[in-house]
């Protein structure tokens, strides 16, 4: 059988009316599925808007859309780098499972691997059409690319904007390719007006598809540097350039939430924005800001993967609500299946939860645990309020054994500046037996196990 086949054999047979109708009736053959629409940022940080008390960048649209909607304090991205942390958003599962494990470069030849079955070709099975705009960085070679995983159109670019440096072994990466569908159509991409023609791109979408439902997966590349804003927006921002680039970034989100009212399909569409992992603060004054939390992109401290979030879906989210509960990107594969009535596969582990409920305030998170991972190891645990770290970045990127495991309580202190492990060994020994327990689920051969191999040598 091919692998084509085996996937839409596996789609079909996957599907259903699930909790959705049971919840909402929101799935319901006499009326239209929601739309989803993700805006995904890159590199940006837990402080980098106006609402969580940045003093110089201006977001009124996305305070805005925090007015109409509902915030969580708590939201996680499941890795603390790009490609990783995209995976999981787009699976519902760790990347430890599907074996992304670390950032793909253009040397790569591989990609998210096609066994893994992705939101978008779930939502298909539901009639949803399907759009990915923006930045990509699961595959760049053309059984990688969003059009092959479940995407109907694609406009972006295929990784990381600053994948061009020349001198790279063990082989020069070219310019930064603009793709539209398959193909490239810019080579050298200018990044000046990418989020501009990002923002076209999304809009154009929702109105040719305001009739039907879609799922809109909008990942900005910035602000990843290096950075780059359009005539309009630069030297604008109080906050220099880094402060230019988010402010066009909400500007954005000020064009989709305004192309949904002017199409008349506000109501009905669930927008959901946040970003991939933490500021990249070893870029200085170029990168963004974790606010109170500790750490930054590439470390499992707070700063590398707690992220701001924000879902506004008039329909039946309340408005102007903040929510303390933990919830990770992970969830939002579940909860976007489950309004759509389409039910989660039943073959392979899923980590994402249903957060309807967390949304509108009805429960608590729906998780006990949450596992923090860099590369293949497992570097944190956390569970209620408290979590516990077994390495540690001691500067960007270089990683040490802690001398004993650190155990912080994220409510009291969230920065993470005060190890509780001495005073509560009680709960030191409980975290320690689940991260135990979790290894051990996750030992032997991995299904996605090559691809981790290639990139932790062991």
């Amino acid at each position: 059988m091919k692998r084509r086949d085996f996937v839409h054999k596996s789609i079909l047979g996957l599907t259903g009316m699930g909790l959705a109708t049971r919840l909402f009736n929101c799935a319901s053959s006499s009326q239209k599925p929601p739309n989803f629409i993700i805006i995904f940022c890159d590199d940006m940080g837990y402080g980098d808007w106006e609402y969580a008390g940045h003093p110089t960048i201006r977001t009124p649209n996305l305070n805005r859309m925090a007015n109409e909607g509902v915030i969580l304090t708590q939201f996680y991205s499941a890795a603390a780098v790009c490609s990783p942390s995209r995976a999981a958003l787009l699976t519902g599962r760790y990347p430890i499972r599907t074996g992304v494990v670390h950032v793909f470069f253009p040397f790569h030849k591989v990609g998210l691997p096609l066994s893994e079955i992705t939101l978008p070709q779930l939502l298909k099975t539901r009639g949803y059409t399907t759009a990915c705009v923006g930045k990509w960085h699961l595959g760049h070679l053309p059984e990688y690319l969003p059009t092959r995983r479940g995407f109907d159109y694609y406009f972006g670019i295929p990784y990381s904007n600053d994948m061009d440096w020349a001198q790279r072994q063990p082989e020069p990466d070219p310019p930064i390719p603009l793709m539209r569908q398959e193909e490239i159509i810019e080579q050298p991409c200018d990044q000046d007006t990418i989020t501009k023609r990002y923002t076209e791109e999304a809009v154009k979408f929702i109105e040719d598809n305001k009739d039907q439902p879609f799922f809109l997966y909008l990942a900005h590349t910035m602000p990843h540097i290096p950075l780059h804003v359009s005539d309009a927006f630069r030297d604008t921002s109080k906050r220099g350039l880094y402060g230019d680039v988010i402010e066009e970034i909400d500007w954005s989100v000020g064009q989709i939430l305004d192309a949904l009212q002017r199409t008349g399909i506000d109501e009905n569409t669930l927008v959901v924005f946040t970003s991939d992992n933490g500021p990249w603060s070893t870029q200085k004054q170029n990168g963004g800001s974790a606010g109170l939390l500790r750490g930054a992109k590439g470390s499992t401290w707070e700063g590398g993967v707690r992220e701001p979030f924000i879902a506004r879906f008039p329909k039946m989210l309340p408005a102007g609500k903040i929510v303390s509960e933990v919830a990770t990107t992970m969830d939002l594969f579940t909860t976007f299946l489950t309004l759509a009535g389409v039910a989660s596969p039943k073959d392979r582990l899923i980590d994402g939860k249903d957060l309807l409920n967390v949304l509108t305030g009805k429960s608590q998170s729906p998780h006990e645990t949450l596992y923090y991972f860099f590369n293949d190891e497992l570097t944190a645990v956390r569970s209620g309020k408290y979590k516990l770290h077994f390495k540690k970045t001691i500067k960007a990127y270089t990683w040490a054994d802690c001398e004993a495991p650190e155990l912080y309580d994220l409510e009291i202190d969230p920065s993470e500046q005060y190890d509780l492990a001495e005073k509560q060994p009680e709960i030191v020994e409980r975290l320690i037996r689940l991260a135990d327990d979790f290894r051990k689920e996750l030992a032997g051969r991995n299904e996605n196990q090559d691809l981790i191999d290639v990139f932790v040598r062991k």
